[in-house]
């Protein structure tokens, strides 16, 4: 019996006196395929393997000629034997694949004749994994044979259908003298081979259908199992799974199992921070656990920092023969040069998912080019489809790569010129839709403008960030004050803050105290009103006074005497609150803005409820609301609406106080309406708690908490205070209706979020909370606690 490769190598290394695991670290062959090739199911390693393995064990000469012939010998043996057994090793730590293994052992055990399964996904996701791993589970079931092809699909030659069939006939067992040498007549030996037989049959990394279709031979109960970069649209089969990413429990659960539970469990926050970077995609976190394997005095902490470099990413994602960039690339390359040029350009939108005119917009190409071009890069895996229709999404991985190769394959000026075109374009369109709910727009408009300006919230935010970066005053200064009527009812705090801020920036860069002081009025509101930040909005106060004294512009000065009223009363000075809200009425009257001096009377009107005088505070609110509704009738498309809606909610609180219930009804029913109309979503979620308030008071309990669930859906923790008013409420009416336990869970959601609040006045409304939750106590009609 000749000599193998696996006996020689065997013979060189005890007599080395080294293990399996040093030769590997000296040779850098794994230690898994030094096993494989002294047991002789690695038959003839390539040249450069055996090289390496030789200078570990002080091989030349002779002796190395003999291994290096004899490794020759073993490519060139082919196998003619039945080898029903054909699968490459499973992975023993595979994790967070559960149901996805469920779903694809119940379509592999259906009971059909051949079942097919597709698993698609993006590069790294771990398709082969789950493949072999499933493949390995189910083996007894396909007693003919478990069989695994590399199709070889990202190559530039993927292997064609005829040779994938010579080899598993050989594999089967056929000679090489019976396999027919025409395609058509080694298609008919192939499907008469699998006919009698039950087998599985992994066909990995498919290029296209018509690459596997000609494959899918009837087998008796059978299994082929294809797995692609690409969706494989075209093909009939049974079943498919999109494999995505792990979960952050799943992603860290995987670092531990490779680099070490007890490293994970004392860095458990810098662990989820290296699964976060990795993006949760499998191969990163394989690449990032061997790291820290081989790497033991490495901290998780400094792998994150590693990683946190988003220049040196993929580079850090680096280990042995496994790399990130290099499974990104091997897609990339496929691509032909429209579609990689709207890969790259996708790069420089500056949110989130995007649609297809933005894309074109970066890419300079037709939106129908476009739009036809994404859903290619969603077939090959390299682009994922988001959650609302028609609009896209990068991995956070593949964003980084595709960044990489724009600064690789475009000149700096024309990346910088697509970059600068696509960001005027956004903050072009940001403040034209903005204007749109200026005093006289209409409602078709604003509808399209409200649409756009929340589908691409994150994109307009992103490039006034840049423009703000680049200095690019004029235009950052315009946008933040094309934003002020939008953001009354629409958006988050934080959002207006950092709009504000950068328009006081701009303003001051170009020196101009009027827009400063339009800007840290804007500033003064968001800090007050969305934020509750009362301190921070009485030194932002002062500032905006200022400069409206220095530029002389009066009403300016109104509207920081105005805003400065809003924060004395949300301090609880009620009666300073009451001097500023008179003060700023006369102003404005005084500067002739009788628009402007109704808000200031609406806000007096709101001192007046807290002071009690509920009569006073209601008739005030009904002259704004007469005022406002006479501009409706003579514009009905203005934003008067709005504020008809408004001092209807602030007239039905005086007339819940003053326990005229049906009035209060009427009033919240009528402004519940305006709001939706409008879009005011603030006011219509307040609506909907007073209209609670009311329906409780009138012993309907189960109208007011459908209402009051209603206001609690729609409503963002950063509106703090709000929320935690209405989670507070709406446990008082399900105390009534006899739902303590669902009482109980709201209450402690509101305390959660108190907990959690950095402002004083919601962290002692928690306070007050947690004392009422020990000590049962009352709550009073009025939706005040």
């Amino acid at each position: 019996m000749s000599t193998t490769f696996g006996d020689l190598l065997r013979t060189h290394r005890v007599r080395s006196a080294l293990t399996q695991e040093e030769l590997a670290a000296g040779s850098g062959v794994s230690v898994r395929a030094i096993s494989d090739m002294e047991r002789g199911r690695a038959k003839g390693p390539q040249r450069r393997t055996v090289e390496a393995l030789a200078v570990v064990l002080g091989l030349d000469g002779a002796e190395l000629r003999a291994l290096l012939d004899t490794a020759k010998a073993g490519r060139m043996r082919h196998q003619v034997t039945a080898a029903p057994w054909a699968l490459p090793p499973d992975v023993p730590d595979l994790t967070g694949r559960d149901e996805e293994l469920r779903l694809l052992t119940a379509a592999a055990t259906a009971g059909r004749q051949t079942e097919v399964v597709v698993v698609h996904g993006p590069p790294g996701a771990g398709k082969t994994t789950i493949a072999v791993h499933l493949a390995y589970r189910l083996a007894e079931q396909f007693p003919d044979g478990c069989l695994f092809v590399d199709l070889r699909g990202m190559d530039a030659r993927p292997v064609p259908p005829g040779e994938v069939m010579h080899k598993v006939l050989r594999t089967l067992g056929v000679a090489d003298e019976r396999v027919p040498s025409r395609e058509d007549e080694r298609a008919e030996l192939y499907r008469a081979e699998l006919r009698s037989r039950s087998t599985a049959l992994v066909l990995d990394n498919a290029a296209d259908e018509a690459q596997v279709r000609p494959l899918l031979a009837t087998g008796s109960g059978s299994l082929v199992l294809i797995t692609s970069r690409q969706t494989l649209g075209g093909l009939e089969a049974g079943t498919r799974l999109a494999l995505d990413v792990l979960s952050r429990k799943e992603s860290v659960r995987l670092l531990g199992a490779i680099a070490g539970e007890h490293r994970v469990a004392a860095e458990r926050s810098a662990a989820e921070r290296v699964a976060e970077l990795c993006g949760h995609l499998p191969l990163a976190l394989r690449i990032a656990g061997n790291r820290l394997a081989s790497r033991p005095r490495w901290t998780l902490g400094h792998l994150a920092e590693q990683l946190g470099d988003e220049s040196r990413r993929l580079t850090a994602l680096t280990s042995g023969d496994l790399r990130v960039r290099a499974a990104f690339l091997m897609s990339y390359q496929q691509l032909g040069p429209t579609t990689a040029l709207v890969f790259r350009r996708m790069s420089l939108v500056p949110g989130g998912d995007v649609g297809p005119d933005l894309v074109a917009m970066a890419a300079g190409v037709d939106p129908l080019v476009a739009e036809e071009t994404l859903e290619d890069l969603v077939d090959a895996s390299l682009v994922e489809t988001s959650g609302t229709a028609g609009r896209y999404v990068f991995h956070d991985l593949v964003r980084v790569f595709a960044r990489e190769r724009l600064v690789a394959d475009e000149s700096a000026a024309v990346v910088d010129e697509a970059r600068w075109r696509t960001i005027d374009w956004l903050l072009s369109e940001a403040r034209s839709s903005a204007r749109m709910f200026g005093p006289d727009a209409g409602p078709e408009d604003q509808d399209r403008a409200g649409a756009w300006l929340r589908r691409e919230t994150g994109h307009w935010i992103g490039a006034l960030r840049l423009a703000h970066a680049a200095e690019r005053h004029r235009t950052v200064l315009d946008v933040a004050t094309a934003m002020h009527w939008y953001s009354d009812q629409r958006g988050d705090g934080a959002l207006w803050h950092e709009v504000f801020r950068c328009g006081v920036d701009a303003a001051r860069a170009l020196g101009s105290r009027r827009d400063e002081a339009v800007q840290l009025n804007f500033l003064c509101w968001t800090l007050s009103v969305l934020l509750d930040e009362q301190e921070a909005a009485l030194v932002v106060h002062h500032e905006a006074l200022a400069a409206a004294v220095d530029s002389g512009d009066a009403a300016e000065q109104a509207w920081a005497v105005y805003y400065r009223s809003a924060v004395e009363r949300r301090q609880g000075r009620l009666e300073e609150s009451r001097e500023f809200a008179e003060r700023a009425v006369a102003a404005f009257e005084a500067a002739g803005d009788p628009v402007a001096a109704q808000f200031a009377l609406s806000n007096l009107g709101i001192v007046l409820h807290q002071f009690g005088r509920y009569a006073e505070s209601a008739e005030v609110h009904r002259r704004c609301v007469a005022f406002h509704r006479a501009r409706v009738a003579r514009r009905p498309e203005g934003h008067d609406r709005e504020a008809v809606a408004l001092n209807l909610l602030r007239l039905a609180a005086n007339l819940t106080a003053l326990r005229d219930w049906d009035a209060a009804r009427v009033a919240c029913e009528e402004a519940l309406e305006l709001a939706r109309a409008t879009g005011a979503r603030h006011t219509e979620a307040d609506t909907l708690v007073q209209l609670g308030a009311a329906l409780h008071a009138q012993g309907d309990a189960a109208g007011a908490a459908a209402r009051l669930r209603e206001a609690v859906a729609m409503t963002d923790e950063l509106r703090t205070t709000a929320l935690v008013g209405m989670l507070i409420l709406l446990g008082t009416v399900l105390d009534d209706l006899g739902e303590t336990e669902g009482s109980r869970a709201y209450r402690l959601r509101a305390l959660d979020i108190c907990d959690r609040s950095q402002t004083v006045a919601t962290r002692s409304l928690g306070a007050g909370l947690r004392r009422a939750m020990e000590t049962p106590s009352t709550v009073r009609s009025d939706g005040h606690a």
